[in-house]
């Protein structure tokens, strides 16, 4: 199946607040047909996540699919999901920060704080109610998808001192701790 093309920062679509879809919406074919080529897109990209502004729809239409496991990054499998109309409540008052990166903010990384667990809302493909509580890297992904619908992107979360290309995240920061990157990016502080 062919992919999309993902918008990139800059274009107005990302900074719109995104169209809900009815229930009768979901059912027709050219919204089932978009869930397939935004699965293909993500998928090729490759990405975890894919939100329909950043292939240029207005739409509260999310897909989500993380196939790996990594337990130290308090990561775990997500099968592949549709999220319709998602709603999100942050649960606790505990953040974590991590780099993040974006498809719509191609080449680039950044440390993002997010809350580690979070409750979602939505309709899925087949304009079902579902209910996740997620936790974790899965919370991270709900809240950068979610954010895309509300015309957020996570460069406007970020710590800007750690934005980096991916290149530089991977020759320099890939290892290291947050606390570790934030450090040797600090501001210097004026003399006394």
């Amino acid at each position: 199946m062919p992919t999309l093309k993902i918008v990139q920062t800059g274009d107005p679509v990302l900074r719109q607040q995104a169209r809900a879809l009815t229930a009768q919406e979901i059912a027709l074919p050219g919204i089932q047909m978009l869930i397939a080529l935004m699965r293909d897109t993500m998928r090729d990209a490759p990405g975890v996540g894919l939100a329909a502004p950043q292939i240029g729809e207005s739409l509260q239409l999310v897909v989500i699919e993380d196939p790996v496991e990594d337990p130290e990054r308090d990561r775990a499998k997500v099968p592949f999901h549709v999220l319709v109309n998602p709603t999100l409540t942050l649960e606790g008052d505990e953040r974590v920060e991590a780099f993040e990166g974006c498809l719509s903010f191609a080449g680039f990384s950044m440390v993002v704080p997010r809350a580690r667990n979070v409750t979602v809302t939505a309709l899925d493909e087949r304009g079902e109610p579902v209910e996740i509580k997620a936790s974790g890297w899965y919370a991270r992904i709900l809240q950068h998808e979610i954010d895309h619908l509300r015309g957020v992107l996570c460069c406007d979360r970020m710590d800007a001192r750690t934005l980096t290309t991916a290149e530089n995240h991977a020759r320099h920061w890939r290892t290291a701790s947050v606390s570790d990157v934030k450090a040797a990016v600090a501001l210097p502080q004026p003399d006394e």
